[in-house]
């Protein structure tokens, strides 16, 4: 077994990092996740955030993890805004009108792809009713989403977390609760592009130009990331400090499980260097 753990990770090219409750919980950081971020610099590992969150740009990200010293680019931050922005450019869906419920990251980054977003009724009728997190979610904005979809509009959900990590262990409403509410309302199910649909882990390894089996995903959340990273065929390991208890990975099948539990981001380094076992119950 120990042979496997060093195998495994000494194959491990690519860390990607989930933001909310792996990084940070709400405005505070974890703690080490600057200095296991630069340790991974340092020695050569690239390194990429991505967090179903789409209620910021990716510069917007890159401004948020300078705060807690942490450099990075917009080439390496993926969000579940900027993964449906790609969603209509690669797919040949442009030009096309998108009602957006969501905030401005959302709107911004579908707009940058070419995307003409609207936010209330029009004359015109929407291509997409694109949903996401939004902290101003109304009646109104709901009856509108239902009635584009009733004339014919598709329904896209940027993720469905139910909720959404901060300080003290508190969790809020996520966005995938503003999403059931539009999609109870319309009798429909969105396409989910965030977390866990395992697109986003293939173009990370395109971009990055490993193998999905030289990355690693470090998540909280049993249901989007790591399930994401075992569908893509990443390596996965969840960490403790966020939404997910270790007790919950025994329900679950072993092709399921993380690869890795560790207590927090600090023990990334140790994971890394094979000095963490590599899970006996995983698939």
């Amino acid at each position: 077994m120990a042979l496997l753990v060093e195998m495994k990770a000494d194959q491990i090219k690519v860390v990607i990092f989930d933001l909310d409750g792996v990084i940070y919980r709400g405005q505070t950081p974890i703690p080490g996740a600057g200095d296991v971020t630069r340790w991974l610099g340092a020695d050569g590992y690239q390194v990429y955030y991505f967090t179903n969150n789409s209620t910021k740009t990716r510069e917007s990200y890159v401004e948020l993890l300078a705060g807690f010293d942490i450099a990075t680019d917009t080439d390496h931050v993926v969000t579940s805004a900027s993964l449906t922005a790609r969603y209509f450019a690669e797919n040949g869906l442009l030009p096309a009108t998108a009602l957006v419920v969501g905030e401005g990251g959302l709107a911004d980054e579908l707009r940058q792809a070419g995307v003409r977003v609207v936010r209330r009724r029009t004359s015109r009728p929407a291509d997409y009713v694109v949903v996401g997190m939004d902290r101003k979610f109304t009646y109104q904005k709901l009856h509108v989403a239902q009635q584009a979809v009733l004339a014919g509009a598709k329904l896209i959900a940027t993720n469905r977390d139910a909720t959404y990590p901060v300080e003290g262990g508190n969790v809020i409403p996520g966005g995938g609760s503003i999403v059931a509410a539009v999609a109870t309302a319309c009798e429909r199910e969105p396409l989910l592009i965030g977390k866990p649909s395992p697109e986003a882990g293939r173009l990370i390894a395109h971009h990055a130009g490993v193998e999905p089996r030289e990355m690693l995903i470090v998540g909280d959340r049993l249901e989007t990331d790591i399930e994401m990273g075992r569908r893509a065929g990443l390596l996965t390991c969840m960490v403790l400090t966020g939404i997910s208890a270790i007790e919950e990975i025994a329900a679950l099948p072993p092709t399921s499980r993380p690869h890795w539990v560790i207590e927090s981001i600090a023990q990334v380094p140790d994971l890394l260097q094979g000095r963490i076992p590599l899970r006996g119950d995983v698939q």
